[in-house]
């Protein structure tokens, strides 16, 4: 396959696949496609590894978040910033964990200073300081903005080293910003896409956005895990597709063992967009944790960042606890993931799934061309 996406990061797939966990985006490079890391926990470490996995014939993308819009905290510190949390907001959390039975932490496990720190760091100085990563190791060809236009500051330093840089959006208007801050791959992320995500279904965005930014490549985002999907996106003018919930159910993934079994039996109804995982909307596995905020009985979640530091340790809890069958826990655990996840019924590698999806989509486009002949 080649588009323009193929030839500006020399794949051999216009598949990126983005994923928090080193296997999945080491597999996904290995195998032709482009892994992109969730960057904001990285370490050094684990780029290392990936570089080591993928060989020196093969790049990878880093991901981070510049929100655009964010809770008003100023410069202090996180300890500093959870004095700005409602006494009641803590008290709801409180009661809801006594109401589930989740244990506390083992002793010596609660959340320190790191902890907190990592709860905030959806910030623009982390993600300047992945600038700094990605330009220092030439394997990294892609660093890709989540949530608002990365400073052009950091775009043109990006630049000057070779690096790429991506940017998803949810609406003509996000596009125009990104456009004006001269990123270099606009990524038109639907609603049904999973994590943070807008209002616009992809057979009305994808379009729109191709048509507001060309000639910048698109990738599509949203409901894409199958050649269908993806013939459907390059259809509609991408020139690739960005995936992210379909490496939940790897064999590679580190997602929680009792969320993949979640997923593995979820209907496309099961997910809603909510603001209790993050303070933003992001679109999640919908459990009992989802329900209790979306109670109008209960407090509305706080918004960017104090609502990750409010969380941060009730969700280090309910994982650790979340394996006892029938426990609260266990029907509290959830995590990110778009409407997509009716399709993802058995766990496979992610070499798989890329070579399936490649595999359906030459079917689709033969199909299609097989009727344009037709007498």
């Amino acid at each position: 396959m080649r588009t323009k996406i193929t030839e500006m990061l020399d794949i051999e797939f216009p598949i990126l696949g983005f994923t928090h966990c080193r296997d999945v985006a080491a597999a996904v490079s290995g195998s032709g496609g482009f892994g992109v890391l969730g960057a904001s926990a990285a370490t050094p470490e684990e780029l290392d590894w990936i570089e080591g996995h993928i060989g020196p014939s093969h790049g990878y993308g880093l991901d981070t978040l510049i929100p655009a819009k964010r809770a008003d905290v100023g410069a202090d510190s996180a300890a500093r910033v959870e004095d700005l949390i409602p006494v009641a907001h803590r008290e709801f959390v409180a009661d809801l964990l006594a109401r589930y039975d989740v244990p506390p932490l083992p002793e010596g496990g609660a959340l320190g200073a790191a902890g907190r720190s990592m709860a905030m760091s959806d910030n623009q100085s982390r993600a300047a300081e992945l600038i700094d990563i990605a330009i220092s190791r030439p394997q990294i060809k892609l660093v890709a903005s989540a949530l608002g236009p990365p400073p052009r500051s950091m775009v043109e330093l990006a630049h000057k080293h070779g690096v790429l840089v991506a940017a998803l959006v949810g609406s003509r208007q996000h596009a125009e910003r990104q456009m004006a801050v001269g990123v270099d791959i606009i990524v038109a992320q639907s609603y049904e896409a999973g994590g943070h995500t807008g209002e616009i279904g992809g057979m009305v965005l994808i379009p729109e956005i191709v048509d507001t930014v060309a000639p910048i490549p698109v990738l599509a985002a949203g409901g894409i895990a199958s050649g269908r999907q993806l013939a459907a996106a390059m259809a509609l003018g991408a020139q690739g597709v960005w995936c992210g919930s379909v490496w939940l159910t790897t064999h590679e993934a580190e997602t929680h063992p009792v969320v993949k079994q979640k997923f593995l039996a979820a209907s496309s109804s099961d997910t809603l967009r909510s603001r209790s995982s993050t303070g933003k909307h992001a679109r999640q596995l919908r459990s009992a944790w989802t329900d209790e905020w979306e109670d109008p009985r209960n407090p509305d979640p706080l918004g960017m960042p104090l609502h990750g530091l409010l969380i941060a340790e009730a969700k280090e809890r309910i994982s650790r606890a979340a394996y006892k069958e029938g426990s609260g826990a266990e029907r509290l655990v959830n995590y990110f993931v778009g409407q997509v996840v009716g399709s993802l019924n058995r766990e496979m590698s992610a070499r798989q799934v890329i070579l399936e999806m490649v595999e359906e989509y030459i079917d689709v486009v033969q199909q299609s061309a097989a009727m344009l002949d037709a007498d």
